[in-house]
């Protein structure tokens, strides 16, 4: 990987209201979503909304975890960032796609913390 993470931005439509506004089911979901990918987790923090929707943070050794949920769209959007080239983010992908019983959904990569070819491991930057 170059650069100093990964950002996998998951997309996730026609998903159903009761799974996208059942907290304990997407806390569980989101947890087994990382024991998937081999995360580390830390933490596990979510919150339902009212009237509708859930976020919640699974915060892993190797960044984190996020999904937010608009049930009333039928949609949930999955933020996994992660340091760690060994995580295997698509299990993370197929795993939530399936649970949700999403009809169309998507991901993208961005890789994070590209730096200078010649900084890359120290630890100060030079500015442009």
């Amino acid at each position: 990987m170059e650069g100093l993470g990964l950002h996998i931005l998951m997309e996730f439509h026609g998903c159903s209201f009761e799974k996208l506004n059942d907290l304990p089911s997407l806390e569980e979901m989101m947890n087994d979503a990382a024991r998937a990918s081999n995360a580390t987790i830390i933490k596990s923090v979510f919150h339902q909304f009212s009237p509708q929707g859930v976020t919640g943070v699974i915060v892993v050794a190797e960044s984190h975890l996020a999904i937010h949920t608009w049930p009333e769209n039928g949609y949930a959007a999955v933020d996994f960032f992660t340091c760690n080239v060994e995580m295997d983010y698509v299990k993370t992908y197929d795993l939530i796609a399936l649970n949700l019983a999403s009809a169309n959904h998507s991901y993208q990569c961005v890789k994070r913390g590209l730096l200078p070819n010649n900084v890359i491991g120290k630890h100060e930057l030079s500015t442009y």
